[in-house]
């Protein structure tokens, strides 16, 4: 469980803990309280969540109600992203602060370069209004990092032509046999840190033949190999679960893989090949 106060050094020299906590589709209410306390009392201090859940509030109450100081904890919510006006940035902002009931955020995420109603479409000029306000509420202390999500090379190249500070993050889906390098590389290149959501592919590629072969071969689940993976890659992943128990189980990885399997799982083309991508992670 040492992995869960290991840390990543963003652009800015802020410290983000090495894996997180997801609440995608994690529902607001008690499932949404019980993980987080669960998982903050399994020793996670990284918590990310986001407007369009729909569990800021659980979320933010089960940070509050576990007696952590709120200074020991990482918390990421994200901008809905068919919000693209700099006024519209600001106010939703508001929204989620007084949602999760915190004075400031960790990291404040773009959610999508597009909203998820029409995926694929150029909201350029929306994108910079949204980073300008998101540039305001860091220089103000209220963000203490800043990025984007599901961001490809061209978004990324979008903001950094105006930026005044550069994404630190961007948060994508990824894992084995899906690990989008061109995006990575560009993403290494400027000093962006990679988180992962879906680092088990929804669950999705833990039946595959390969994975669940090599992490019986390494006497570990094929969740803790999917997440490590990442790890060992220079990744950030962000594993969820709703019981206890498989919460629990994601933080043991004191294992490593070897440069040669690491090799063969580089190269795995889609291992969760009925998945559906640009999700809302």
């Amino acid at each position: 469980m040492a992995i869960l106060t290991e840390t990543y050094t963003l652009l800015n020299g802020l410290k983000i803990p090495k894996v997180g906590f997801g609440t995608w589709q994690t529902p607001d209410g008690d499932v949404a309280y019980q993980a987080v306390r669960n998982a903050l009392d399994l020793g996670y201090r990284h918590i990310d969540t986001a407007r369009v859940y729909g569990n800021e509030v659980s979320v933010g109450k089960a940070i509050k109600d576990s007696g952590i100081p709120r200074e020991e904890i990482f918390l990421t919510t994200k901008l809905p992203s068919d919000i693209k006006t700099f006024e519209g940035t600001l106010e939703y902002f508001d929204i989620s602060l007084k949602a999760l009931n915190v004075e400031y955020f960790d990291l404040y995420l773009i959610h999508a370069p597009w909203p998820w109603s029409n995926i694929g479409a150029n909201d350029d000029k929306g994108n910079r209004e949204a980073w300008r306000a998101f540039e305001k509420l860091y220089k103000e202390g209220k963000l203490k990092a800043i990025g984007i999500s599901n961001f490809d090379q061209h978004d990324m190249e979008n903001l950094l032509e105006v930026a005044e500070i550069k994404p630190m993050i961007n948060q994508i889906e990824y894992y084995v046999g899906w690990t989008e390098p061109k995006i990575v590389k560009f993403a290494k290149e400027n000093g962006i840190l990679i988180e992962a959501y879906s680092p088990l592919a929804t669950g999705h590629m833990l039946e595959n033949p390969e994975i669940v072969k090599m992490a019986e071969e390494l006497d570990v689940s094929p969740a803790q190999l999917a997440i490590k993976f990442c790890l060992q890659n220079g990744v950030l992943p962000l594993p969820k679960a709703t019981s206890r128990e498989h919460i629990k189980d994601n933080t043991k990885l004191d294992f490593v893989i070897s440069e040669s399997n690491m090799k063969i799982l580089n190269a795995l083309t889609d291992t969760a090949e009925n998945k559906h991508h640009a999700t809302k992670g």
